[in-house]
C-alpha cells in the first residue's frame, strides 16, 4: 500500500500516522551532531504535520536491537493493563540481593523505579505478568519482533526481543496519542511517569537504555516531544562501549531535535 493510502487508512481507523507509513528524508545536517559527539548510530523523528520521518542513517534506524531499559515503558504498560500491579504507586520488592547500583537496593513503586532504571524491580513486575501474558501483549502491541523466549525477566536485556528505532517510533506515536490496544488509564500512567522536562514551549517524554549483552554495547534514548498540541516521537541508538558515554544519548538526541527545530 502506498504511504498516502496507508496514512488515510490509519486515520479512518482512528490511529495517528506512523513511522512505518511515512516518507523518509535523510537530513545531512544531523551527520555533524554524531561526528562532533564522536559516536556512531542513528536518530529519527516523525514530523506529524508533514508525515515524514527525518533521519540520520536510515539503514541503522531499521536495524533491530534488544530494547534494554527502554522496555520499561512497555513493561509498565503491560503490567498495569494486566492487573499485575495496581498502579504506578504500588511498591514492588527488589529482592534483597546486592545490586551493581546501590540505589536499586530498595523496594519502590514504578514511578520511582523508572526514573533510576531499577532493573530488579522491573524484573519482579515481569515475573508477575508471566511469559504467557507478556508474549500475548507484545504481539497485540506489535512491539518489534514480539519474542520473549523462555526467560521471563531477561528477554529485553539479552534477547530474543528486538526492535528497531523506526518500530520504537511507531509504538511511541500510539502511546502518545492514546491509541494502543490497552486501557486508557494504563497509557495515561505511562505517559505521566515518562515525562522528563517541561518548558513554556514543549514537554519532553523519554526513556534511556543501555544494551550491554551485545558487541558493541548499544545506548538507547527514545521518547517524544509534545509541542503545539502534537507529539513528535523520536528514537536514537548509538554504539556505547563504556558508561562514560551515557550522557551522549540524551545530548545527541536533543542536539538533533534542535537542528530540526523541534526543541525550540
Amino acid at each position: 500500500m502506498r504511504p498516502l493510502l496507508l496514512t488515510l487508512a490509519l486515520l479512518v481507523l482512528g490511529n495517528p500516522p506512523g513511522a512505518s507509513g511515512a516518507s523518509v528524508k535523510e537530513v545531512e545536517a544531523l551527520r555533524s551532531v554524531f561526528r562532533d559527539a564522536g559516536v556512531t548510530g542513528t536518530f529519527a523523528v516523525l514530523d506529524p504535520i508533514e508525515d515524514v520521518l527525518l533521519v540520520h542513517n536510515e539503514r541503522r534506524a531499521r536495524q533491530r536491537f534488544a530494547p534494554a531499559s527502554t522496555f520499561k515503558l512497555v513493561n509498565t504498560l503491560v503490567g498495569l493493563d494486566a492487573g499485575a500491579v495496581a498502579s504506578v504507586y504500588e511498591v514492588l520488592p527488589y529482592g534483597g540481593k546486592p545490586q551493581s547500583i546501590p540505589a536499586w537496593e530498595k523496594d519502590m513503586p514504578l514511578r520511582e523505579a523508572i526514573r533510576i532504571s531499577n532493573i530488579p524491580v522491573y524484573q519482579e513486575l515481569a515475573r508477575r505478568i508471566g511469559l504467557e501474558r507478556m508474549s500475548a501483549a507484545l504481539k497485540k502491541l506489535g512491539y518489534g519482533n514480539a519474542e520473549t523466549g523462555t526467560v521471563v525477566d531477561r528477554f529485553w536485556l539479552d534477547g530474543p526481543l528486538e526492535i528497531s528505532a523506526v518500530e520504537q517510533i511507531d509504538f511511541l506515536n500510539k502511546l502518545a496519542a492514546g491509541t494502543l490496544p490497552v486501557s486508557k488509564q494504563a497509557m495515561a500512567s505511562v505517559r505521566e511517569i515518562s515525562l522528563q522536562e517541561t518548558t513554556d514551549s514543549f514537554r519532553l517524554y523519554g526513556k534511556t537504555g543501555w544494551l550491554t549483552s551485545s558487541t558493541p554495547k548499544i545506548g538507547w534514548y527514545v521518547g517524544w516531544i509534545e509541542k503545539d498540541g502534537k507529539a513528535r516521537p523520536f528514537a536514537l541508538n548509538i554504539d556505547m562501549p563504556k558508561m562514560e558515554d551515557a550522557p551522549k544519548r540524551v545530548q545527541v538526541a536533543k542536539d538533533c531535535l534542535r537542528i530540526l527545530g523541534k526543541l525550540d
